[in-house]
């Protein structure tokens, strides 16, 4: 018990305990609801960039980019990204990760009701607990008031252990269970993840070939920084580029 004004407030360790890690596991879980959520929708704006700086290289590249086919591959690659790629996983992501998630913390809710009504339950019997002492210290005239009292308390306090002793039990049980529950979710989305970078690279690699060999090869060797300048200083050279 714990004095609060003049009233002794029920404290249950037990239950404090189990409520300290059901707030963890709750924040965690509404956390890596709103953190799949923004996988999702990052994954579509970062393909929406991808449409626009593909077509703004191939308006760039204009005519020499449809001869050699580099702009124009490059701006197919990442269209069919965006079309089959992208679209082909929102179903999926959405059945096995963000539902999943979204339909487990749809729980805490009536949990909190739960929890709420227990606090109104002590509270209840705290008050009617306070007023037999009262009765008992001060009787009063009329003899069926503490009788009637302490039958109210009586009571009061078998609700209120009902229920602690039901969220004490079934919190623990709650908080296990959510590792089996969304293993199944993680999986998923390292398997869809996998996917997707794996049709990202299949894609991009198909533009390779119409990139210049010489440049694929210094790439490769690591002077293409050196290929990069060569460019540059021919770009200096030119009489309106002097002051660059």
């Amino acid at each position: 018990m714990m004095k609060t004004g003049h009233v002794e407030k029920t404290n249950d360790r037990d239950f404090e305990t189990e409520l300290r890690r059901y707030r963890t596991m709750e924040t965690a879980a509404n956390k890596l609801q709103k953190e799949a959520k923004g996988y999702l929708d990052s994954l579509r704006a970062m393909t929406a960039s991808q449409m626009r700086i593909a077509e703004t290289i191939d308006a760039f590249y204009g005519d020499a980019g449809a001869r050699d086919g580099v702009s124009r591959s490059y701006k197919q690659a990442v269209q069919d990204l965006d079309a089959e790629t992208i679209k082909a996983l929102d179903g999926p992501y959405r059945t096995t990760i963000l539902d999943p998630i979204s339909r487990f913390c749809a729980y805490f809710p009536d949990i909190n009701a739960c929890i709420e009504k227990r606090s109104h339950k002590s509270l209840d019997y705290d008050n009617l607990r306070a007023k037999v002492k009262r009765l008992v210290e001060k009787p009063d005239k009329d003899v069926t008031k503490l009788p009637r009292a302490e039958q109210e308390a009586t009571a009061a306090k078998a609700a209120y252990d009902a229920l602690n002793e039901q969220l004490i039990t079934e919190i623990p049980q709650l908080i296990d269970l959510r590792v089996p529950y969304l293993d199944p979710s993680f999986e998923a989305l390292v398997k869809i993840q996998l996917r997707f970078c794996a049709e990202a690279y299949s894609r991009m690699a198909q533009v390779q070939q119409y990139l210049d060999k010489d440049i694929r090869e210094q790439y490769a060797e690591g002077a293409l920084d050196n290929r990069v300048e060569e460019v540059l200083q021919e770009i200096r050279d030119l009489s309106i580029a002097g002051t660059v």
